[in-house]
């Protein structure tokens, strides 16, 4: 990983230069541990306050913040930090872990397997029978690919995912650690004896876009029949639960450790918060947003905002809970 100048820094995210400083950029960090050669970042007022105390030599900030740097320091004003921050993460970026081998020695690939152009396949990982890897795909040390799966071209499968028989994986995705993809449904139904359960066999795929992230440690379950669908652009946090035949549209976000029940459906756009629950064949339509921590019992409409457990409109849940509160003061509560 190199050093760059602040000027370096400027032509690549084409912000407003004030001040200066003639150290060499290592790399960026946090305001508060930043050291001398480092570049950090400030979003708004809150982190503005912490600046005078910090010993980064340059900042990227946020345009409609009125700071000065102070002496052989400098600030790069831009209009979207969050957006500045994403390319100098990247320009430091020291890659991914290198392989010594495109296919390991000790890897197991089954001889029907059609393997594409620049595809590596790390050690200990399993690919079974008649499976279709694309052009550059990449698999990490231990990884289970089993039978008549497709992984489209420049995906990346990271250590210990499981890819379940029959689910397709579109090209361009990032599958983190540890996760499940294509276990089977939570499906039982009572016996008639009523004397224990019986399994609903699960014999439906997964079906995943392009550009799609899987957080560490999910599982997406495989649909009872036809599949769990998960389209094109969605970006999915680690330690999420997504049920058979759910479906999600295009660029949906879920936060972490949310569950969605079986049969749901969320449209394109959607986002949902951290520790969210979603009833089985609910549907949260198109650009709606669900805020951490709610229980969706019912549809929520397009471009909605919900909260709360059970959730309503943001706003009214926010009344509800600013009521409790004065109804608690009433009665003595802290």
């Amino acid at each position: 990983m190199g050093s760059y100048t602040i000027t370096d820094i400027n032509d690549l995210i084409k912000g407003e230069l004030i001040g200066n400083t003639n150290q060499n950029i290592i790399g960026p960090e946090q305001l508060d541990k930043a050291k001398e050669n480092h570049i950090t970042f400030i979003t708004n007022r809150k982190y503005g306050k912490l600046w005078a105390n910090s010993n980064a030599c340059a900042a990227v900030i946020d345009e409609k913040l009125n700071l000065n740097p102070g002496d052989n320091r400098a600030f790069i004003k831009v209009k979207n930090a969050e957006l500045a921050m994403a390319k100098i993460l990247e320009m430091f970026d020291p890659g991914p872990p290198q392989f010594d081998f495109e296919i390991h020695p000790n890897a197991t690939v089954h001889d029907t397997v059609e393997i594409g152009i620049g595809v590596k396949i790390g050690a200990g990982s399993f690919v079974g029978k008649d499976v279709i890897l694309g052009d550059g795909v990449t698999i990490y040390p231990n990884v289970t690919i089993l039978d008549n799966v497709k992984i489209g071209p420049g995906s990346i499968v990271w250590p210990g995912s499981v890819i379940r028989e029959r689910c397709e994986i579109g090209a361009m995705c990032i599958i983190h650690t540890n996760v499940s993809i294509g276990a089977d449904g939570f499906g039982y139904t009572p016996r008639e004896d009523g004397q224990g359960l019986v399994k609903i066999p699960q014999i439906g795929n997964v079906v995943i876009g392009n550009g799609v992230e899987v957080g560490a440690n999910t599982c997406i379950d495989r649909g009872k029949f036809s599949s769990t669908i998960i389209g094109d652009g969605c970006k999915i946090d680690n330690l999420i639960q997504i049920a058979h035949n759910c479906e999600l549209g295009r660029s949906v976000i879920v936060a972490a450790t949310t569950g969605i029940a079986g049969g749901a459906k969320i449209g394109d756009g959607a986002m949902i918060g951290g520790g969210v629950s979603i009833k089985e064949q609910t549907t949260i339509h198109p650009g709606a947003s669900v805020g951490a921590g709610s229980g969706i019992m019912n549809d929520v409409p397009a471009g909605k905002t919900v909260l709360g457990y059970p959730a309503f409109d943001s706003r009214e849940t926010l009344k509800m809970w600013l009521a409790l509160r004065k109804l608690g003061k009433e009665y003595g509560a802290k």
